[in-house]
């Protein structure tokens, strides 16, 4: 038993070690580092333009839908590599080839609904 618990020992040692570190560098960087705040530093800043306008402003909502599409389809890619490795084992062939064409064709509709719902439209 004393074997089990050591091992958790050596992970809180390295965890103690890791947070010890961390906060070395920081507090190390906060002393060393120049302070001197001006209006022109505590200004709110964005790509390097001046603020402009209320601090509020709403985002369109495209830009959501491009970065979710993007998402989903980003991640139904993944699954493409490990089909390339099934599909070249024996036996599995033409279930892989069945089962890719079903999966691509649920990317398909996917692209056509939302080319119907003119979401992929930048207008």
């Amino acid at each position: 038993m004393s074997g089990y618990f050591s091992s958790y020992g050596v992970i809180l040692a390295l965890f103690v070690i890791g947070v010890a570190i961390v906060a070395g560098a920081l507090s190390v960087n906060r002393l060393l580092r120049p302070h001197r705040p001006t209006p022109e530093k505590l200004l709110t800043y964005e790509c390097g333009i001046d603020p402009v306008g209320a601090d509020w402003a709403q985002s369109q909502i495209r830009y959501y839908v491009f970065t979710y599409l993007y998402v989903v389809f980003a991640v139904d890619a993944v699954f493409l590599f490990p089909w390339a490795t099934v599909f070249a084992a024996p036996g599995f062939g033409m279930t892989t080839l069945v089962e890719m064409f079903v999966f691509l064709g649920f990317i398909a509709l996917g692209i056509l609904y939302a080319w119907r719902k003119r979401v992929l439209a930048w207008t």
